[in-house]
């Protein structure tokens, strides 16, 4: 028998921990896109939005949230999930991502940019949509990083909300992943010496 055998508690303990800390890079991406009940939401500052990408000449109706596998034609669709959403215009911007931060970018990051035109790939001009649902179509070129931006109002003040998402097309990003197994890798044994001297690790 090995000298130090963890007890079964304990590695699940460990075991659930890797899985959350690799579901958690996973899952959120930049300030605007959270997951709920399995689908992709896009909040703008109190606006809720169901959001689902596809791509129609090679994918057919899978729907894609971050991550779409292929270059060429992709339809964005928002389905508003806020009532007041449907008296606003709101507008769409799809740009390279130049702020190399990928899933951590922020609004704030996007606001700093000087002059966001030349790198915006895609605009889709602020508009209202009565029927609670904004469809927009982009062919990529070329494989990368992008941002999403989202742009709306206020029905009744003087406000503006937005959100930013960051997305990749045709590309793996293994960023996160290998981010989180260098962290676990450093926490593991300075976890493992915690729990020996707790007496949680069979001598």
């Amino acid at each position: 028998m090995p000298q130090h055998v963890l007890r079964w508690p304990v590695l699940r303990w460990l075991c659930a921990g890797l899985f959350t800390t690799l579901m958690a890079g996973s899952l959120w991406a930049g300030g605007g896109m959270v997951l709920r009940d399995d689908k992709c939401i896009i909040e703008i500052g109190f606006y809720d939005a169901h959001f689902t990408a596809y791509q129609p000449q090679t994918r057919g109706n899978e729907q894609f949230c971050q991550e779409l596998p292929d270059v060429g034609e992709t339809l964005f669709v928002l389905d508003y999930l806020h009532g007041s959403m449907k008296e606003v215009p709101i507008d769409f911007r799809i740009i390279t991502d130049v702020t190399d931060l990928g899933r951590f970018v922020q609004v704030s990051d996007i606001e700093a940019i000087e002059n966001i035109e030349p790198i915006t790939v895609f605009y889709h001009e602020p508009t209202v949509h009565s029927d609670a649902s904004m469809s927009v179509d982009h062919t990529f070129a070329a494989p990368g990083n992008y941002i999403g931006v989202v742009t709306a109002g206020h029905p009744t003040k003087d406000a503006i909300y937005r959100a930013v998402f960051p997305f990749t097309v045709a590309k793996n990003d293994y960023t996160w992943l290998m981010l989180s197994g260098s962290v676990i890798i450093l926490l593991l044994p300075l976890g493992y010496r915690f729990l020996r001297r707790r007496g949680a690790v069979a001598q």
